[in-house]
């Protein structure tokens, strides 16, 4: 990595402290370069946080991280370690998937063999067999697919055709194929097919349309883990605004931009909302695009006009409804059901959850409910006490078209609790603490349109190309973060973020700044 020796120094302003920014920001200062963060709230991290409410805390965004690679590069590319300053904890079991018919299946962490028997002990060997064998399509996606299609820049089709084994290639990743259709290949096992669909929503899709090719964070889960945080995810913003600040990076908090300054098609800086305005060589928005085209831009300026047509195609990604419960166990006089670190409870009607989400824009009446309960004596402040963070899919707010979630949310909140009370999870009995965060909760905190969770979804083959291009169209603005190329989540956030800050360096310095190796 270019060193003190770099003579070219840049002034690059960065529009939103959230994760994908401030990796970008942590990035570029180390190499030399001077970087200010302009971010509307009063903290940093954007949807990576962890809540405190009372004696308890809450993961309100990721509850997880995968493929911590991502992290430990930015970490060990910047200073200490990544281990050096958060305590990565591995989740055993990964999972816990119940199941309608009464059926229940683990899935223990790291090891695709114990997932296997897992499977066999509660459905069969044919099911684990058949498993096995997508898990191995997953792998041979994930080996084709991570390179063009994740780590590096997605440029356009005509960059793919020239790939030296682009059919091959393309018949692996079978872009035409559906999610669902790909399972039904291997497997007719309903609760094998339940729990494919739900890597789907991981990116805010229907598993009926989304490509097949997400299939690979199956693989990605059972082969590189799935990973805690002691005292929350949002320790990792925090670690990571730490860290920019030793890199000297300036944050400026309850600070809204307000546009992104340009003359001649190339991005200048920024203006806030209060009138300040700040000149830059490059600017990176770590904001919805939506927001950057159609908001931070004049919406006919002709240069972005490309990717002002590429979002208006794309389907936008499901929205989340999720409870904060504070459970005090003192309030049983017995001991009550022991909750791993994941569990999900799928309805018996799957499809119908997305026909209501995407078709009917109603919230799901009988939903699949994901909960996460950590069992970290860092996130309570009494060993008696749990904290779960339960969230379901939802539709987006849309007033007029769709739903609006402002009327009366604390009816679906009471219906959720209800359903947790029917499975036999004795919420009610020892409920202190309860709160619940709707899809407008979500807009008016993060700026995420209609509180889609991840801009936009993968509900079709042409999804990965209308996504935000990492580097806008606009010369010299560059998009980082959920809604841009490679997605949303934690590690594809990450790899967006080392992708931008290749392309910038790349343009800086192309002599002396060297692009870092990708994992």
């Amino acid at each position: 990595m270019a060193g003190p020796v770099d003579l070219v120094m840049a002034k690059i302003v960065i529009i939103g402290a959230g994760i994908g920014g401030m990796s970008v920001a942590a990035r570029l200062a180390k190499a030399g370069n001077e970087v200010e963060i302009f971010e509307q709230s009063s903290r940093t991290g954007g949807k990576c946080r962890t809540e405190w409410i009372g004696d308890y805390a809450f993961d309100t965004g990721p509850s997880l991280l995968t493929l911590p690679a991502v992290y430990r590069d930015l970490f060990l590319k910047t200073g200490k370690r990544l281990e050096l300053t958060v305590k990565v904890l591995p989740v055993d079991p990964a999972f816990e998937y119940h199941f309608a018919d009464g059926k229940t299946i683990i899935f223990p962490n790291l090891s695709l063999f114990r997932i296997t028997q897992e499977i066999e002990s509660a459905l069969g060997k044919k099911a684990a067999d058949e498993w096995h064998r997508l898990m191995q399509r997953a792998e041979h996606m994930w080996d084709v697919a991570r390179e063009p299609f994740v780590e590096s820049e997605l440029k356009s089709i005509a960059s793919l055709l020239m790939r030296k084994n682009f059919f091959g290639e393309m018949k692996e990743i079978a872009p035409f194929t559906s999610l669902r259709k790909l399972t039904r290949a291997y497997t007719e096992d309903p609760h094998l097919s339940k729990i494919v669909d739900r890597y789907a929503t991981y990116s805010g899709s229907d598993p009926r349309k989304a490509p097949a090719v997400l299939l690979t964070i199956a693989f990605v889960e059972s082969a590189f883990g799935a990973w805690h945080i002691q005292g929350g995810i949002g320790k990792l913003s925090e670690a990571l605004e730490e860290r920019n600040r030793k890199l000297g990076v300036i944050f400026h908090l309850n600070t809204s931009v307000a546009s992104i300054l340009h003359k001649d098609g190339i991005a200048t800086g920024i203006e806030t909302e209060s009138g300040h305005t700040v000149l830059a060589d490059y600017v990176v928005a770590n904001a919805d695009a939506e927001v950057v085209y159609n908001q931070l831009l004049p919406r006919d300026l002709s240069v972005t006009k490309v990717e002002r047509k590429k979002l208006a195609k794309s389907e936008k990604s499901l929205a989340g409804f999720s409870l904060l419960l504070g459970l005090d166990n003192s309030r049983l006089d017995h001991a009550p059901k022991k909750m791993n670190h994941h569990t999900i409870y799928f309805p018996e009607d799957y499809d119908a959850e997305f026909d209501q989400i995407f078709s009917k824009k109603i919230p799901v009446n009988d939903p699949t409910l994901y909960i996460c309960a950590p069992a970290d004596p860092e996130m309570t402040k009494n060993p008696n006490k749990e904290s779960w963070f339960v969230l379901v899919n939802a539709p987006r707010h849309e007033p007029g078209s769709g739903w609006d979630w402002s009327q009366s949310p604390e009816k679906y909140a009471q219906k959720l609790i209800e359903k947790l009370d029917a499975l036999g999870l004795e919420v009610s009995q020892r409920l202190e603490v309860m709160e619940f965060r709707t899809p407008l909760d979500l807009e008016n905190e993060v700026r995420a349109p209609g509180g889609s969770i991840y801009g936009t979804s993968s509900n079709s083959a042409k999804s990965a190309f209308l996504r935000a291009s990492n580097r806008s169209p606009l010369k010299n603005l560059f998009c980082v973060g959920g809604s841009a190329h490679p997605g949303g989540g934690l590690p594809l956030v990450g790899i967006s973020a080392e992708i931008v800050t290749d392309a910038i360096k790349a343009l800086i310095s192309p002599q002396s700044q060297v692009s870092e190796s990708h994992h």
